[in-house]
């Protein structure tokens, strides 16, 4: 199937529209991160760089740590960025941009999430490390593709949604589970759970500024749901979409988040920048060990 224009833009050099990458430009092994500035901190574990682009939130670093090959993209918030950056790193290394049709060899990526999140459990301590080994989605981004739900998944949403009691006016919760090959790489680095991806930072993570909260007890509900010994553990803003998309494309996706505040007790770190890089160098140390 040929992928017509206005589905697949690509600039004038045959690289992806909002990426600006191509196929050379991209490691098979990923790093994803909000920040942009959080890309050179990456970067500058590496050994070598040899590539550098960006265009708008989106900046990508290429280079080698330890003789191995990674890149690092930002991402901006949100799971509407993730379906862009998902999709268009697909596209960059599985579409020829010339046939504008998909490779006969398809490249599978390791997609791995760095990132924040705040804990909804009082035992995640600040600074400490929490590990998605299943996302729920909040986002409704999942809904617009077909895509396999397992059956845990399903009994997991399921589950979910009894627990919370959501109006129909809200997206329907979906559940989607960390690929498994990189959840046993990274498990021993902190602690595993359920993580909530909210569609926003504010009142979908029942935070109440000047507007009255729909649902005021939301981090209560969450806290206690549990389904089959496991707990929802944190809130962040990435990995459902990543999960679920990354996973339809063949692509194997993890998140892994430095928890920056507990909504329990009320703290904050006071400086999480040391744990930011205990947590980059262990996963650029566990890439280049994944050979």
């Amino acid at each position: 199937m040929t992928t017509q224009e206005t589905e697949l833009i690509l600039n004038p050099d045959g690289s992806v529209y909002h990426l600006h990458l191509k196929a050379e430009h991209v490691a098979d092994h990923v790093i994803l991160v909000g920040d942009p500035a959080r890309v050179e901190r990456i970067s500058g574990f590496f050994d070598r760089i040899e590539h550098k682009i960006s265009n708008r939130e989106f900046t990508t670093h290429t280079g080698y740590f330890n003789n191995t090959r990674i890149t690092a993209i930002s991402t901006g918030i949100g799971t509407d960025n993730i379906d862009i950056v998902v999709n268009e790193l697909d596209a960059a290394v599985n579409i020829d941009p010339i046939t504008r049709q998909p490779n006969k060899a398809l490249r599978s990526l390791n997609l791995i999430r760095l990132g924040t999140c705040g804990a909804l459990q009082a035992h995640l301590e600040v600074d400490s490390i929490a590990v998605t080994q299943t996302a729920i989605g909040l986002d409704g981004v999942k809904h617009f593709y077909r895509t396999i739900t397992t059956p845990s998944e399903h009994a997991l949403e399921e589950a979910f949604m009894d627990h919370m009691q959501l109006e129909a006016r809200m997206n329907q919760p979906y559940a989607v589970d960390a690929n498994e090959t990189l959840l046993d790489l990274f498990s021993h680095i902190g602690t595993l759970g359920i993580t909530i991806t909210a569609n926003g930072f504010f009142g979908p993570q029942g935070r109440q500024l000047r507007i009255p909260l729909a649902m005021p007890a939301i981090n209560e509900l969450l806290t206690s749901f549990s389904h089959k010994d496991a707990q929802i553990i944190n809130y962040e803003m990435e990995s459902s979409a990543l999960y679920a998309i990354g996973r339809a494309l063949g692509h194997r996706c993890l998140c892994l988040c430095v928890v920056i505040g507990n909504r329990l007790a009320g703290k904050f770190s006071k400086d999480y920048h040391p744990a930011i890089d205990y947590l980059i160098k262990t996963t650029l140390t566990t890439c280049s060990s994944d050979r």
